[in-house]
């Protein structure tokens, strides 16, 4: 059995067709994007509103800030203004560090005073 390669090449990728393509559906899929992570800030609003308990609060902010990383990245692909996507790795940063700074208050503080952390805990 020998193996040859063939002169002719099978598995060029037409790049300026299959860009072309996305493109052409680039408003559906972000319609489609942004519809989604409107949704997902809904719920995600809810969990912080109804909580239980201090972590489940600060989970759902921190979530709520990655929601927004997304709505900044949809936005900066949409008007094609990339610049975005700086202040959208500005906000992870921003949103890392609050997030740490409530896990070290809860910490520090404990769940003396959340009422269902105390009730969960008996």
């Amino acid at each position: 059995m020998s193996y040859e390669l063939s002169s002719q090449d099978d598995t060029r990728i037409d790049v300026p067709a299959l860009l072309s393509a996305i493109v052409r559906k680039l408003p559906r899929i972000l319609l489609v994007t942004l519809g989604l992570l409107s949704l997902a800030f809904l719920i995600i609003v809810a969990r912080v509103v109804r909580g239980p308990t201090l972590p489940d609060r600060v989970v759902g902010l921190d979530m709520l800030v990655t929601v927004g990383i997304g709505f900044i990245a949809a936005f900066g692909v949409k008007t094609g203004f990339f610049l975005y996507l700086d202040v959208a790795i500005a906000l992870g940063l921003v949103g890392f560090l609050a997030t740490v700074a409530l896990a070290r208050y809860i910490l520090r503080r404990g769940l003396k005073n959340d009422a269902a952390a105390m009730e969960a805990q008996s």
